[in-house]
């Protein structure tokens, strides 16, 4: 079981930081006592603190969200009534996915509950992997670390240890520990084992890499990978306590629905009175800015179109709205399964999937849908107005709107005669 630390705000960045502080202090004396020696991680998975010991930057980024506008906020699993899940936030930005993700209350609060999902350990505490091929047709999972190695989350282990211990990179270099050079490593391949789950199968949940495989980058719409968008280059050195050159490097943000800026340019949503006159409206939803769906990653994302009409007093005549959200499983979800869901090991997730019942498939790479509307009104001067907004989680109340982003608004003045 994940044992949920309540740390807060200054408290946690303050033991990252003096661990830091010690451990680059250790290194730094045997850098100035000649060239270091070989550190050896064959049958261990070193910390992503012991690694922070020379890429002080790098951890920063990793550890705190140094250099972006994350947020996590906190939660509910289900209705507002419940306990709030938290996680440590008292801070102007907050940690990476990756290293937050020993505390990430979906999973850890799945658990809790017994609802069969273990295999949340299996991308929340990875073991490291060999990098798999681009084009296989199911995307396996990693293996998880041992439950008394469940801290950390993601380690930078889990990505740039291979499984014969060395340091994969993607520049030729020297340092403290064996190091081979792989040019993968800026490519989505990267990224697969995670955030993929079996064949493709097109409106599912945890299809993210073979979304953009199939859709972005066999399609044709572009040759960006992952880490072009998730992870944005700088100049800089990648270890403090060796001299070693300026070069192109990531940063290790790997902003997604926790960063207004990143949800805020993925859609647009466009208003079009087909016919003057007729109160019939048509609402364009394109996916934009994204190389994968929209929402992408856990079902419990959705992205939400709010429809209103407002009259010339500005009331609200007639709304409508629709949600367009990943399916639990291989099929769309219908309330018409609920019954068979109760029997399932992870009843609950699927349960509440079904519950919730049909939905619009989310919006696959370079989609434009367009969503007919055809509200009964009198003739009049009328304003039609739009809203999408990011939600990452829809199975809360939906009056708790501290994990929502109102990503676009759009608005149409029109006439309806009538005839």
């Amino acid at each position: 079981m994940i044992q949920r630390r309540q740390y807060r705000g200054s408290t946690m960045t303050t033991l990252l930081a003096l661990a830091t502080i010690l451990l680059v202090g250790s290194f730094r004396g045997s850098a100035q006592d000649g060239p270091p020696k070989t550190v050896q991680f064959t049958g261990r998975s070193p910390t992503s603190e012991e690694c922070g010991t020379c890429h002080v930057t790098l951890y920063r980024e990793y550890a705190m969200g140094f250099g972006s506008d994350l947020k996590y906020r906190d939660t509910t699993g289900k209705a507002g009534q419940e306990r709030i899940l938290d996680v440590p936030a008292n801070v102007s930005t907050t940690g990476t996915g990756h290293s937050l993700a020993a505390l990430d209350p979906y999973p850890v609060h799945a658990l809790e509950e017994g609802t069969g999902n273990g295999a949340c350990r299996t991308c929340h505490f990875p073991r490291t992997f060999a990098i798999p091929e681009i084009d296989q047709v199911s995307v396996g999972k990693p293996d998880p670390r041992p439950p008394e190695e469940e801290f950390g989350g993601v380690r930078c282990s889990s990505c740039h240890l291979t499984p014969d211990g060395a340091i994969r990179t993607p520049h030729q270099v020297q340092a403290p520990h064996e190091t081979i050079q792989d040019e993968r490593i800026h490519t989505s391949v990267m990224c697969a084992y995670c955030h993929s789950l079996g064949s493709y199968t097109p409106g599912s949940q945890t299809q993210t890499f073979l979304e953009w495989r199939e859709d972005f980058f066999r399609a044709g719409l572009g040759k960006l990978h992952c880490q072009d968008c998730h992870m944005p280059r700088t100049l800089r050195k990648t270890a403090e306590t060796f001299d070693v050159p300026i070069r192109p490097v990531a940063r290790h943000l790997w902003t997604g629905g926790h960063s207004s800026q990143r949800v805020m340019n993925a859609a647009t949503a466009v208003i079009v009175q087909p016919v003057a006159g007729e109160s019939r409206f048509e609402f364009h939803v394109a996916n934009v800015g994204a190389g994968h769906s929209i929402p992408s990653g856990s079902n419990r994302r959705a992205l939400y179109l709010i429809a209103e009409i407002q009259d010339q007093q500005e009331r609200i005549v007639a709304s409508r709205e629709w949600l367009f959200a990943p399916w639990y499983g291989n099929r769309p979800d219908d309330r018409a399964f609920v019954e068979a869901d109760r029997l399932r090991p992870d009843s609950i997730a699927a349960t509440q999937a079904d519950l919730q019942g049909p939905h619009e498939a989310i919006l696959r790479g370079g989609e434009n849908r367009a969503l007919p509307w055809s509200p009964s009104l009198k003739p009049g001067s009328y304003t039609v107005k739009a809203r999408l907004i990011y939600d990452l989680n829809r199975y809360n109340d939906w009056t708790l709107s501290q994990d929502q982003t109102e990503t676009v608004t759009a608005s149409l003045g029109c006439q309806v005669t009538g005839q």
